[in-house]
């Protein structure tokens, strides 16, 4: 027993030694953040969104569903708002919409009004087979419920794209579901996203010319990225230009399955989006998620997410949809985290 304990704790020892650096602190602008995310990655673009309406001020959406859909439970998450059918409908947006208004009266998410101003891109294949187009469309109206001429809804659903981030040149063919779930469908996702949440860009790089970074996730987690289902390791790339500070902070979720434990680096490389961060003064941050099989040893946290899902049905907690949400907390860390001053 001595050394089956003294084993555990070198394991320990020595993980903590090999810890990624830390998140660098780069003067980012923290005044209009955006976000976007593929599958239970879009899902948690959308709850960002909403908790922190004040400083994001758009989202994209692959494969994603309406805000607090799933109301805490995984079985409404999978029938309801991914399969929904006569027997399970999804949730009505005038519901959903309430819900949300609730939450910014009572404090845990920030003013509803400003979500009548933002922009927002939302994305659906028609050989998508796991989130339902009328998934999305739903997450259509709950935007479109808050609507006033300021408000920017734009939905792509005539791509033949399996249930993937969808890219101009990576990745399976375009109407897969596999993994990586990155597919080539001759559709730049990213740079049709960003440039409707953040206006005209400058075309982008030939290839990333920046810097890819792994970081410690562990202080934004309370020191224990994984209690909460999330790695050890995230990453951020930054453009040349972004080293001075002064650059605007896009975040990118990746979706199940899609985290580095599963398929390495090919998400934060091949998504899409670092070519365009490139030439338009644009950091952005990848934060990781990993699988979870309920207990672990030497923990007290019960997480069950077996596919490395990002949690938008309830499994860190009730408060996951709000600005107490564990995960939401520990990204609006990074976020802050960026902005410090150089």
């Amino acid at each position: 027993m001595r050394r089956l304990a003294l084993a555990a704790f070198l394991a320990v020892a020595c993980a903590r030694s090999l810890a990624a650096d830390p998140l660098p602190a780069l003067g980012a602008d923290a005044r209009g953040v955006t976000v976007s995310g593929v599958s239970s990655g879009g899902y948690m673009a959308v709850q960002f969104h909403v908790a922190h309406s004040s400083v994001v001020t758009g989202a994209g959406a692959i494969a994603g569903g309406p805000y607090y859909c799933a109301h805490g439970s995984v079985w409404t998450a999978w029938y309801n708002c991914m399969q929904p059918s006569a027997w399970a409908p999804l949730p009505p947006a005038a519901a959903l919409k309430a819900q949300a208004e609730s939450l910014a009266r009572a404090g845990r998410v920030d003013a509803v009004s400003n979500l009548a101003s933002a922009r927002v891109w939302l994305f659906s294949g028609t050989n998508d087979r796991i989130v339902l187009p009328e998934v999305v469309a739903r997450l259509a109206d709950f935007y479109l419920s808050f609507a006033t001429p300021a408000l920017d809804v734009r939905t792509v659903s005539d791509r033949p794209a399996g249930h993937a981030m969808v890219t101009a040149n990576a990745g399976n063919a375009c109407d897969s579901t596999t993994p990586p779930y990155i597919n080539n469908c001759g559709y730049d996702a990213a740079g049709r996203l960003l440039a409707h949440l953040l206006g005209p860009l400058v075309p982008p790089s030939g290839s990333p010319g920046g810097r890819l970074l792994g970081f410690d996730q562990n202080p934004f987690a309370s020191g224990d990225a994984y209690a909460i289902s999330m790695a050890d390791e995230g990453y951020v790339y930054v453009p040349m230009a972004c080293e001075a500070g002064g650059c605007r902070v896009h975040v990118a979720f990746h979706g199940c399955r899609q985290g580095a434990e599963e398929i390495g680096e090919r998400f934060v490389r091949e998504a899409g989006y670092n070519r365009w961060a490139d030439t338009n003064r644009l950091i952005v941050l990848y934060p990781q998620i990993v699988a979870r099989y309920g207990w672990s040893f030497g923990r007290w946290s019960f997480v069950m997410n077996p596919r490395g899902c990002w949690d938008w049905w309830g499994y860190t907690g009730p408060d996951y949809p709000t600005k107490a949400g564990a995960q939401i907390r520990a990204v609006k860390a990074m976020l802050e985290r960026l902005a410090m001053p150089r």
